[in-house]
């Protein structure tokens, strides 16, 4: 069979194989429809003064993100769909792997130079809005970590589809799929106890009624919990978050420090709960078999385009690659997969929004307390200057989240009776 027909094979299972994690664990009926809960305007957020901050700071934070997202997918293409990314890698000299290895952090740091000036900004613009404490110094000792850890998984990721092309010309879309279906998994799995403690100190909550309540909740809510940790963000920000990560032995519950010292025993057990929603569910499974079937479904589609049949595609041509086991080919990898990656966000973040509204709704019933609920989400707010109402074009394709008037309108709708929440 030739490399095309393998390379349709793996789309095929890596759309039938999404599909079916999709509906059978993502709560589709639990999307957040403004249209379907109580009015709640802005203004009902956040005091006038605030609102405004907030709406210039997130517009500014929107600009900029944009704009870095634009000149990195340019950098992205111009590198991959002309000979510059092949002829920077042509220069390169040792073991193939190396030069994979090295080349991956050239190009990749040639895109976090270029896009540099808009991080600078964003940092100045936290900074004079008062969340952001972080020095200089170590702001870039985390973006180093950074680009530290995307290189490294960027050219694990290559090594094998590389690796795999030079050893088997016909099938290699069927092997590398199945090691990066492993690797996404692995990947998630480690994350918690590899990666976080690049940037992070964590200890466990003090002894006391906050750590006796989040227990007893955890017990109540069927969430075994070992330990919830809390994370040293305030030397960092001023802003306020929690969140699960991991499954299985590596699951952990974690609070932002600012978190547990600046809100009410209420409003935090509200976002423990939210987060035991998460792991009750087991969210972070579910994104990560979606981004295993995702990983499938983008070797396939780079197997279709970097080798149609057995000749050299126009894509391969064009970068100056003689095909996808030569290590020129690196610089349109990474061309492809960031225009697929920005493709893919608008289906990532609605399946996130899904999964936030859920453990939303298991908040509200665990704790039922929709009071501290909506406390808690305006506090969030002017924490973090947020907007509580975003552009709908912008949160539909970028929302990870549901907006804060749409959080805080659910509350309203448990505390009249007119949804459910959770299970």
């Amino acid at each position: 069979m030739t490399s095309r027909r393998w390379a349709a094979v793996v789309v095929l299972l890596g759309l039938v194989g999404f599909a079916v994690v999709a509906v059978l664990r993502v709560p589709w009926d639990l999307l957040p429809d403004t249209r379907s809960l109580p009015a709640v305007r802005p203004s009902e957020v956040l005091d006038p003064t605030v609102l405004a901050r907030a709406t210039r700071y997130s517009a500014t934070q929107r600009g900029l993100s944009l704009s870095s997202l634009g000149v990195s997918l340019l950098v992205a293409l111009v590198l991959g769909l002309t000979r510059v990314g092949s002829r920077l890698l042509g220069r390169l000299r040792g073991w193939w792997w190396v030069r994979v290895l090295v080349g991956s952090l050239l190009l990749l740091l040639v895109g976090r130079v270029l896009t540099l000036p808009f991080a600078l900004a964003s940092r100045h613009e936290s900074l004079e809005a008062g969340l952001s404490r972080q020095g200089l110094g170590s702001w870039v000792q985390d973006q180093v970590v950074a680009l530290g850890v995307t290189t490294v998984y960027t050219a694990v990721a290559a090594i094998v589809l590389i690796g795999l092309a030079r050893r088997a010309p016909r099938s290699w879309p069927v092997w590398c799929a199945l090691v990066s279906a492993v690797l996404v998994v692995l990947g998630s799995f480690v994350y918690p106890v590899v990666v976080e403690p690049l940037n992070n100190q964590f200890a466990s909550l003090p002894a006391g009624p906050l750590r006796e309540g989040v227990l007893r909740l955890a017990d109540r809510e069927g969430v075994e919990v070992d330990d919830v940790l809390v994370a040293d963000a305030s030397r960092r920000t001023t802003t306020l978050n929690a969140y699960v990560t991991g499954f299985g032995a590596t699951r952990r519950v974690v609070l932002w420090d600012n978190t547990v010292r600046d809100l009410p025993r209420d409003q935090v057990l509200s976002i423990v709960a939210h987060e035991l929603g998460h792991a009750r569910d087991d969210d972070v499974l579910t994104g990560t078999l979606l981004g295993a079937f995702g990983a499938v479904l983008g070797v396939g589609l780079l197997g279709l385009l970097l080798q149609p049949g057995e000749r050299t595609s126009w894509w391969v041509r064009r970068s100056g690659a003689a095909g996808p086991h030569d290590v020129r080919v690196l610089a349109l990898l990474l061309a492809l997969t960031s225009a697929g990656e920005l493709l893919a966000t608008p289906v990532e973040d609605t399946v996130s929004r899904a999964l936030e509204a859920r453990a939303d709704q298991t908040a509200l019933r665990a704790t039922r307390d929709p009071s501290a609920f909506e406390a808690m989400q305006r506090r969030l707010a002017a924490q973090s200057l947020g907007d509580p109402d975003p552009p709908l074009v912008y949160r539909l394709v970028f929302g990870t989240h549901p907006t804060t008037v749409q959080r805080i309108g659910a509350a309203r709708a448990y505390a009249e009776g007119t949804v459910r929440a959770g299970r």
